[in-house]
Order: C-alpha cells, then sequence, then structure tokens
C-alpha cells in the first residue's frame, strides 16, 4: 500500500513540476482588486466537511449569502483532504476547472503554490477596504496565520483549527487519588499506577496522532520537524523509546485498527488519551454518562495546531476572487468563528473570539476553558516539500514499531523507520 500511495505522489509531483512550467507565465485576471461585488457572482469551495461540520458550515455560508446577495457561494464536498489534494493536483492540467478556494493543509499546497497556481492573500488582507488593513488588525491567531503560509507567502487563512489535549477519567483518577498529569514524566507515573491498581484491567494512557506525538515530543528536546532530523539518533530514540517501553510493560497503547482511542476510552480499558480538541463531542457521545471525564492541557510544553486552512487559487476572475476573499474573511470574523467553535470543538482562529466569555464559558464542552493555554505555545512546521508527506507518514512509521516491539528488536525496529522517514523526506 504504501508503494502504490508513494507511486501516486511522485506522479502528481511530477505532473505538478512539468506544469509548473507552463503555469509561471500565467498572469491574473486583473491585479486591480474590486473593493465591491457590483454583479451576480459565484464562487465554488471544495470542502471536506461532513456530518455536523457540514451543517454548521452551510450554516455559516447562508448568513453569508443573506448578508451579501451578490455572491452565492457552491459548497462542493470532495472527500478527505487527500481526496481534495489529489484532486487538485489532477486538476492543475486545466486551471479554468480549478475551485475559486479549496479547504486544505499548508503543505498539501506545496505544488500549486510553488508552480504559481495559487493567490497571494497579502494585497487583500493589506487592502484597507477589502481586507484589514494590516496583518495585525485581521486578529487571527499570528502562528495559524504563518501556519498558513508556504514558501514565506501568506496563500491561505486559518479556518478549522484544533490543539491536541489530555482527555482523562475523572472518575478513575479521583478513585485512586491520583493527579492530572502535567509533564510527561507524570503520565508515565501516572498510567503506571492506573494499570497497577486495576490489575492490568485498565491501560493507563495512549496518543491518537502518531504523528504529532512524534513532532510535538521532538520539538520539547530542541528539534524541529525537518529532513535534518536523525530517525535514529539519541533523542529520537528516546522519545520512541518512551512510547515503546509503556507499550512493553502494557501501561501505554495505541489506537491500532481502532484508528481513535476514544473507543477504548468510553469502553473504560484506557484510562488517559491525547488527541484533538475537536473530538470533544465524539468523547461525550461515546461515554453517553458512564464516567464523567475531564480535559487537560497536553503534558508537554509545545503543541502543534493541526486542521486545515482555506486556498484561494489566481485563476479565478478579480470579481471571484473579491467575493472569495470577502467570504473567507467572514468565516474567519469573531462573529463567525464564536459559533464554529462552540458547535464544532474546533479553536477559534480569532483571537477576540478565544477571549470571548461565550467561548471560554461555554458549557456545552469543557475544551474551551483550557485550550487558551495550550494555544500559548503553538508551533507549526514550514509547508516545504514533502513536508506533509513525511508528517503524515510518520504516523504508519510509528505505528510499525510501537506494534512489534514486543517481538522484534527497537534498534532495528528504529532503523528500519529511519530508512522510510529518510525516503519520505527525500522522494
Amino acid at each position: 500500500m504504501r508503494i502504490k500511495k508513494m507511486m501516486g505522489v511522485l506522479a502528481a509531483a511530477g505532473l505538478a513540476v512539468l506544469l509548473a512550467g507552463c503555469s509561471n507565465g500565467q498572469s491574473e485576471s486583473s491585479t486591480k482588486i474590486p473593493t465591491k461585488i457590483t454583479k451576480k457572482t459565484t464562487i465554488t469551495f471544495w470542502n471536506g466537511m461532513v456530518g455536523p461540520l457540514q451543517t454548521e458550515l452551510k450554516s455559516l455560508t447562508k448568513e453569508f449569502e443573506k448578508e451579501n446577495p451578490n455572491i452565492q457561494v457552491k459548497l462542493q464536498y470532495q472527500g478527505t483532504y487527500e481526496d481534495i489534494r489529489s484532486k487538485v493536483l489532477s486538476t492543475l492540467q486545466s486551471p479554468k476547472d480549478l475551485p475559486t478556494i479549496a479547504q486544505s493543509y499548508a503543505g498539501y499546497m506545496y505544488t500549486p503554490a510553488t508552480g504559481g497556481y495559487l493567490q497571494d492573500l497579502t494585497p487583500y488582507i493589506k487592502n484597507s477596504k477589502v481586507g484589514w488593513g494590516s496583518v495585525k488588525n485581521a486578529k487571527i491567531n499570528p502562528v495559524l496565520l504563518k501556519g498558513a503560509q508556504v514558501e514565506g507567502k501568506q496563500y491561505g487563512l486559518p479556518f478549522n483549527k484544533s490543539v491536541e489535549v489530555l482527555y482523562y477519567n475523572k472518575t478513575l483518577l479521583k478513585k485512586y487519588n491520583l493527579p492530572v498529569p502535567k509533564t510527561m514524566a507524570q503520565l508515565k507515573s501516572v498510567a503506571q499506577k492506573i494499570y497497577q491498581k486495576t490489575n492490568h484491567k485498565v491501560v493507563g494512557a495512549g496518543f491518537d496522532n502518531l504523528s504529532a506525538y512524534y513532532a510535538n515530543g521532538m520539538r520539547d528536546a530542541g528539534y524541529e520537524f525537518n529532513q535534518k532530523i536523525n530517525f535514529s539518533g539519541k533523542a529520537s530514540t528516546n522519545l520512541i523509546n518512551y512510547y515503546a517501553t509503556g507499550i512493553k510493560s502494557g501501561y501505554f497503547m495505541i489506537a491500532g485498527s481502532q484508528k481513535y482511542l476514544s473507543v477504548p476510552f468510553a469502553s473504560g480499558k484506557v484510562a488517559m488519551y491525547v488527541s484533538s480538541s475537536a473530538g470533544e463531542s465524539y468523547v461525550k457521545q461515546g461515554l453517553n454518562k458512564k464516567f464523567e471525564y475531564g480535559i487537560a492541557n497536553r503534558p508537554s510544553k509545545y503543541n502543534m495546531p493541526r486542521g486545515a486552512d482555506i486556498y484561494m487559487f489566481k485563476n479565478a476572475t478579480a470579481m471571484q476572487k473579491a467575493a472569495a476573499f470577502k467570504y473567507m474573511k467572514f468565516l474567519v470574523s469573531k462573529s463567525s468563528q464564536l459559533k464554529w467553535a462552540t458547535a464544532t470543538g474546533y479553536v477559534p482562529v480569532n483571537e477576540d473570539a478565544l477571549k470571548d466569555p461565550k467561548y471560554t464559558k461555554s458549557t456545552s464542552v469543557k475544551s474551551p476553558a483550557i485550550v487558551g493555554e495550550a494555544m500559548k505555545h503553538m508551533y507549526t512546521i514550514p509547508a516545504t516539500k514533502n513536508s506533509e508527506y513525511t508528517f503524515r507518514d510518520t504516523s504508519a512509521i510509528m505505528e510499525n514499531i510501537l506494534s512489534q516491539v514486543k517481538k522484534k528488536s527497537l534498534k532495528s525496529l528504529i532503523q528500519q523507520g529511519k530508512n522510510q522517514f529518510d525516503k519520505d523526506w527525500n522522494q
């Protein structure tokens, strides 16, 4: 599967390089940004929102269209972000068929950005009539805004973002008089005690996203996630060994085929796990009041936000791009982000919304009370060639190590992982 996936990525990359040579000469429909939408304008938005997320996006879009009767937004669901990426790459051959805007990770937009297909949003942001007049006036979290850059250019605006938090069985921790872990050392200690006190019936802890586990752990150790990382080096080995030791001893677990630890958490098989703040609604639904749960900051210093941004394509007309930016500006506004965050569990990208009591004192979910603190030490992985692909494949590399560590040598598994890790960066 991995070989097939890699071949697909290589093919797409080769296609993009070929197209980039043709696209660099493209000129924008107009260098002047329209300050008013003077005629009926339709924009298309390729997105990956489903279920309650799609419902809320539709609600916000209807509100926008009501306020802007000259603009029609066609929401077009395209599947996962990987599906959107693949469709964008395949459509680069025919730029006229690209959407006006698309929801994606910055790393997935590397080829369209460097090939000249994306619109630099800086002129829109700094336009006092169309945008905010300055980046500062946008009131968008600067770390999240930087995360929507490719090669230093602001091609996107952050939209649906989350941070990692610690979900814990409050009832169980109270029963055994155990503290909520604030460090990785404490997480290990509390996990061990839970495993012992329950006679090995309840696993202490786990991490949902193994890519994030690795990237955050390396950041805490002083290393940025890039191709300079030595996967078999001391810091990396220590990080992997921390989890591997817990797996071998029984007090840590991985999601494996279940994909998410919210399932064993709800059934009482694991007492704590680190996952996205956006998953709280699923935790509540799965628990169905079986026990009281709590949410705390990730037991580490650094926290890497996840979730997607919205990117604009250059081939759209000047009027379409002006309309699209107006829509994007609406989606990241304080009002929209308050509605979006309280309805979905994502964190507000708008700083005023993040501090608003309507969010921080929300009674429907628990994460708003603590994510503000979690966002103080956020960092992003720069969107470079193969950065997003390598990051996502790190999860498979880590799972391969942790799922076999009881039977095979950790050293040999790490070396195998290093070979794949280096190959991902250099493909």
